[in-house]
């Protein structure tokens, strides 16, 4: 199966839902796409492929759908993952850090001692729309003093400014299905 073949296969399992949660929006719901098994592998088949040879130290997943992609694709690569959580899950000592909502705002957090200068992390989440949580993520990691080598995402929403918005910071992106 080519690459063609295998990100068509991954998109024709996101179900899209019209005017939810509210008119106007069309929601990608990813649930369909983990419950097919060969798309769930095909996921971590192109991001395995895409991410084997940089030299990761750790996948790091973003609350909560992030986790499921991180844990899998930590696996594959032999590697650790870290957890970025919203505020008050974590609990040992945390970096911190708020970011801007379409309707509020809100916190992250990564334990203080979850990344070093010496790590090179991946970050991970389902979906990229404004790019305020991974901008804030990102901005975590580099508090850390680790190296963000890159954003991944299974879905770019790419009428809305995420990825603008994440690369401005210097953190390239990639997703695998993209939708206007």
């Amino acid at each position: 199966m080519s690459v063609e073949q295998q990100l068509a296969y991954i998109r024709s399992t996101v179900t899209s839902i019209q005017d939810y949660p509210k008119p106007g929006i069309v929601f990608r719901d990813i649930t369909s796409t983990l419950a097919d098994a060969k798309a769930l592998r095909l996921i971590l088949d192109v991001m395995t492929e895409r991410y084997q040879d940089q030299g990761l130290t750790q996948i790091a997943g973003i609350e909560a759908r992030g986790f499921i992609f991180a844990a899998a694709l930590a696996d594959r690569l032999g590697c650790g993952m870290t957890l970025v959580r919203k505020k008050g899950k974590l609990p040992r000592a945390v970096h911190s850090q708020s970011y801007s909502l379409e309707y509020g705002n809100d916190t992250l957090e990564l334990h203080q001692d979850a990344l070093n200068r010496n790590d090179r992390v991946l970050l991970i989440d389902d979906l990229l729309a404004t790019g305020g949580t991974m901008r804030a993520a990102a901005d975590l990691v580099a508090h850390s003093g680790a190296t963000v080598v890159e954003a991944a995402f299974l879905i770019e929403l790419k009428s809305l400014p995420g990825r603008e918005r994440i690369e401005q910071s210097g953190v390239p992106c990639y997703a695998i299905c993209a939708y206007d």
